[in-house]
């Protein structure tokens, strides 16, 4: 009895410590889950170019991807040499894409590994397209690093930098670029390539070897979600043009499909208690119950409403769903048992476009725009802005989301990488 009172301790202990890791780690686009919410407590509400700034390191380029964090470092992607000004985007022959290291504690940069493009890439004009060319996240499984760059395909590294495989994904290109972030799944690597070759594709994590490929997945710029059913086995959902699918994330094979968003379709899915809530397009927001066979839409939907986001990913949180709007900056909160609006409040200062996920931490949900700064706002039910934030020193774009970590928040904006928070 002794015996087993010392094991099950030693095992609360291990779970524990786990706990403390996973909270503090933000391995993937969106953190852990991919659910855009983290555990950590004392995050700052407020800071400025001089306020809760720990530290602050200047990027080679810019990018929509997120910062990512392992093993005390920060990684994030950049591009330069092309599309860096709309009105004078260069040639494209120059773009260069950047792998970046920093370190974790004091920001100084470790190494950066430079990318010459598989070309001819998207042109850099019109709106769609400019987020430029480095807006998938980095993955990483604690050993390895896993990058995705469109049409060049997905690169792995050790976390010294060190190239271990390179794998293509298609040769296909969009007027909007490409946007999807690695997924990470026992011993694969899943990567939407629905732009450039119109499928998933799961490769091997330890080779690079192709191991599954599902076709017919079309005009999708987000990340796949695993999902625990409530038969807790586990789904790979992702949401594409006019549909939404589950897949065995071991070989690929559809399991259902319902109805989705029928436009191009930006935002990742989030889930809760095998739910998955799906948003795009500016158009409709649905809830799907996983673990249905076939075409679900008449047994499994719950119900859909005509608005959602265009761009931003949603966050489920204690009975609610919220997200942003794109264009105009409003925010909105609704019931996630009935799709009801609870409110719906235009940010203001006018936040203007919203591009990146927002993150929920710590009680707050953070939302940054574009152009007019991170507007922070108490998590609930009822509309409560607590503070706007803006870099009177830093007037560049922000398409990114905000990364949490160690009770800091990293937030990249097109010229800088952003510590915030207390010192450690």
């Amino acid at each position: 009895m002794q015996r087993y009172g010392q094991m099950v301790a030693a095992a609360f202990t291990l779970f524990l410590c786990s706990a403390a890791a996973s909270a503090q780690e933000w391995w993937q686009f969106r953190g852990p889950g991919g659910l855009g919410i983290s555990a950590d407590k004392n995050l700052p509400a407020e800071w400025s170019a001089k306020k809760n700034i720990v530290w602050k390191t200047k990027l080679p380029g810019p990018g929509a991807s997120s910062p990512m964090t392992v093993a005390g470092r920060v990684f994030v992607t950049c591009y330069s040499g092309y599309g860096v000004q709309a009105k004078e985007p260069g040639k494209q022959t120059d773009l260069r894409r950047h792998l970046v290291c920093v370190d974790r504690k004091d920001g100084v940069m470790r190494w950066t590994k430079d990318f010459e493009p598989s070309l001819p890439e998207h042109n850099y004009g019109g709106e769609g397209s400019y987020h430029g060319y480095a807006a998938s996240t980095p993955a990483s499984d604690g050993e390895r690093l896993f990058v995705f760059f469109g049409k060049s395909g997905v690169f792995c590294f050790d976390l010294d930098g060190k190239q271990l495989w390179h794998a293509a994904v298609g040769k296909n290109t969009n007027g909007w670029g490409s946007g999807a972030s690695p997924l990470l799944y026992k011993d694969l690597v899943v990567i939407n390539a629905s732009v450039e070759s119109g499928a998933l594709i799961a490769f091997d994590k330890l080779t690079g070897k192709e191991v599954w490929r599902a076709p017919k997945m079309g005009s999708a710029w987000n990340t796949p979600l695993l999902v625990t059913t409530p038969e807790k086995t586990t789904e790979l959902v992702v949401s594409v043009q006019d549909r939404v699918v589950g897949l065995d994330p071991d070989t690929g094979k559809d399991l259902w499909t319902a109805e989705g968003i029928h436009r191009y379709v930006c935002p990742s899915v989030v889930a809760h208690d095998g739910i998955v809530y799906v948003t795009g397009g500016d158009s409709a927001t649905t809830a799907i119950k996983t673990g249905g066979r076939g075409d679900v839409t008449k047994s499994h939907v719950l119900w859909r409403i005509k608005k959602g986001s265009n761009t931003p990913s949603p966050i489920y949180h204690d009975g609610y769903l919220y997200y942003a709007n794109t264009n105009g900056g409003t925010v909105v909160c609704l019931n996630a048992a009935t799709g009801e609006t609870v409110f719906n409040e235009r940010l203001m200062p006018n936040a203007g476009t919203i591009y990146s996920s927002p993150v929920l931490a710590d009680g707050k949900l953070y939302y940054v725009s574009q152009r007019n700064g991170a507007f922070v706002l108490a998590v609930g039910p009822k509309f409560q802005l607590l503070a706007h934030n803006v870099f009177d020193d830093d007037k560049s774009r922000t398409n990114a989301s905000p990364a949490v970590s160690n009770g800091q928040l990293l937030l990249r904006t097109d010229e800088n990488l952003y510590c915030i928070g207390k010192r450690e």
